[in-house]
C-alpha cells in the first residue's frame, strides 16, 4: 500500500475541474487523480497536462453511477488506504434558453449535482484520512436561490440542526413539486441549478457537523465554495473569470495547512467565508 498522499477531483477533464487538477499537480505533495465519465476524454486531458510536464493519474468516475463510485472507493482503499483530498466538482447545468421542460431539468440537474455529489460523499467521506480536506464546489447561485425561497424554506435550509435525511426529503420534494407544476406555489425559486446548489451547500454544513461529532480528533476540514462566474462550456463565454481564476478558491481550500482549524462547514467565495 502506498503511503503517498492522494487527491481526487471529480468531473475534471475540462473547465474548472481541469484547472483544479493542474494546480494540484503543481502544489499537492502526492498523487492527483483526474476523473471523468468518459475514459477517452479523461486520458486526453491527462495527456494535455503531461505535455506541460505535470503527472496527473486517471481514474474513471461517473457520479451518477453508484458502481463507478464504489470502484473508485475500493481502488483508493486498496492502493492508498484512504483519501487525503476530495474536490467534488462534477456538475451539470442547462442553458438559460434550453427548451427542455422545467420538471425534466429539475430531475436531471438534481440527480447529478445533489444526489450524485451526496453518493460520492457517502462512499468516500468514511475513507478520508486525518487532516483530510473535502471541497464541495457549490455556487453563488445557491445563495441567490436561497434568497428567493419562501421564509419557511429559508429557515429549514439555514437550520443548524437539519439532518441529511430532511435535506434529501426537501430536494426530492422540489423535483416532485416541479412535476406537479406547484413548485412556485410551494415556495421554491424557478431555478433547478440554484436549488441543486442549495442542496450542496447545506449538505456540506451537515457533513462538517458530522465530522465534528464523530471524528473531531481527525482535524478534517470540509467546506462548500463558489468558484465565481467562470468562462466554461457550462457558464458560457461572457463570464468574467478564466477557469484558472475559478480554480483558486477550491484549490485554496484543498490545500489548507494541516494546522489550520478552519474554515470548516462554511460557504467560501474569493477565499472568504460568506454568510449563509
Amino acid at each position: 500500500m502506498s503511503s503517498v498522499p492522494v487527491a481526487v477531483v471529480t468531473g475534471s477533464n475540462k473547465g474548472i475541474g481541469f484547472e483544479i487538477v493542474r494546480a494540484l499537480c503543481k502544489r499537492f505533495p502526492g498523487d492527483v487523480y483526474l476523473t471523468a465519465r468518459d475514459p477517452g476524454r479523461g486520458q486526453e486531458a491527462v495527456a494535455k497536462l503531461q505535455e506541460e510536464g505535470l503527472h496527473p493519474l486517471f481514474h474513471q468516475l461517473d457520479i451518477d453511477d453508484p458502481q463507478s463510485i464504489r470502484a473508485l472507493r475500493d481502488f483508493l482503499k486498496q492502493k492508498y488506504g484512504g483519501l487525503n483530498v476530495l474536490v467534488n466538482n462534477a456538475a451539470i447545468a442547462f442553458k438559460v434558453n434550453d427548451q427542455t421542460p422545467f420538471a425534466v431539468q429539475a430531475e436531471v440537474t438534481l440527480k447529478t449535482n445533489f444526489f450524485g455529489t451526496r453518493n460520492i460523499c457517502t462512499e468516500l467521506l468514511p475513507i478520508m484520512k486525518p487532516y483530510g480536506k473535502v471541497v464541495n464546489v457549490s455556487s453563488m447561485a445557491s445563495s441567490s436561490a436561497l434568497g428567493r425561497c419562501s421564509q419557511e424554506l429559508q429557515k429549514k435550509f439555514r437550520s443548524d440542526t437539519i439532518t441529511e435525511e430532511e435535506l434529501v426529503e426537501l430536494m426530492t420534494k422540489f423535483v416532485e413539486d416541479t412535476k406537479k407544476n406547484v413548485h412556485e406555489k410551494e415556495g421554491w425559486p424557478n431555478t433547478a441549478y440554484g436549488v441543486s446548489k442549495i442542496g450542496v451547500t447545506v449538505l456540506s454544513r451537515i457533513q462538517a457537523r458530522m465530522f465534528n461529532e464523530k471524528r473531531k480528533g481527525d482535524h478534517i476540514l470540509l467546506n462548500a465554495c463558489c468558484p465565481g462566474w467562470v468562462r466554461t462550456d457550462m457558464a458560457g463565454p461572457k463570464a468574467p473569470k478564466s477557469p484558472e481564476e475559478g480554480a483558486e478558491t477550491p484549490v485554496y481550500l484543498a490545500l489548507l495547512p494541516s494546522d489550520a482549524d478552519g474554515p470548516h462547514g462554511q460557504f467560501v467565495s474569493e477565499k472568504t467565508v460568506q454568510t449563509w
